[in-house]
């Protein structure tokens, strides 16, 4: 069922987020604090996510979608992008098989054409494994940029309107929110940041229009299990309005 983007419910204080959305930012700095090369920071950050997905799903978040590799970060050096690459690989080959006996389902957004055929063979192999797993789903966005995800959607209800099977008139948010990469899944309730950084970076730019923010100073590879607590806890404590004054928010609790 597609995620409503104007007929949200605000989110009573204590309730767990649906879906958590992270920008894992940090990877470089933590290894020059260590006195590391950078691929040791993207490597410790692996362990990272494994905490961060054990403790969302253990805490009941439905979602999980993780920024890895945006379509900006092609721009980064070679040697680094390439390191990249082969860690992807890596936890592919490694990783998936656990998600699937923890029956987390695994989605990957992004621009695939630009990876090589045998990082989108495993990613395609992944994604069947877990295809019907129902506990958790993890979302990681690889080579994805917000405008490339609203360019695509648009072009899609745009080839329907050329095709005569759809009128301009008739088109509407829902619509093309269907269109989006993860437009069948819940809005985010909650966006983390790490390493102090306080900017959206182009991810999820449709996606983010009522979500609550959370910023860490916390660099990556250690934003594991404690760190992703406080940021639930956090989360809890905020009133979400989706628009509403706080009297229509005391209204509808009174009536529930």
């Amino acid at each position: 069922m597609t995620a409503q983007v104007t007929a949200e419910i605000p989110v009573t204080a204590d309730s767990c987020p649906r879906h958590v959305a992270i920008i894992m930012d940090g990877n470089n700095r933590w290894a020059k604090v260590h006195r590391l090369k950078g691929v040791a920071g993207h490597k410790a950050g692996v362990n990272a996510v494994k905490a961060v997905v054990e403790t969302c799903a253990r805490e009941g978040v439905q979602v999980l979608t993780l920024f890895a590799f945006s379509s900006e970060n092609w721009r980064r050096p070679k040697d680094e992008v390439s390191a990249l690459m082969r860690l992807f690989l890596i936890a592919l080959e490694r990783e998936v098989r656990k998600l699937h006996r923890n029956n987390i389902r695994l989605r990957i957004i992004g621009d695939r054409s630009a990876f090589n055929a045998v990082l989108q063979e495993h990613m395609d192999k992944a994604e069947a494994l877990t295809r019907d797993n129902t506990a958790m789903t993890l979302v990681i966005a690889a080579n994805y940029g917000g405008h490339w995800d609203i360019t695509q959607a648009t072009r899609k209800v745009a080839e329907q309107v050329q095709a005569g099977a759809l009128q301009a008139s008739d088109i509407t948010d829902d619509m093309i929110q269907q269109h989006l990469s993860i437009g069948d899944l819940p809005m985010p309730d909650l966006l983390i940041r790490t390493a102090g950084e306080q900017r959206i970076s182009n991810f999820l730019l449709w996606h983010l229009a009522y979500t609550e923010f959370y910023f860490s100073s916390v660099y990556w590879p250690d934003f594991k299990a404690e760190e992703m607590r406080k940021a639930l806890e956090a989360y809890s404590c905020r009133q979400r309005r989706f628009g509403q004054t706080d009297d229509q928010i005391a209204a509808r609790a009174s009536q529930q």
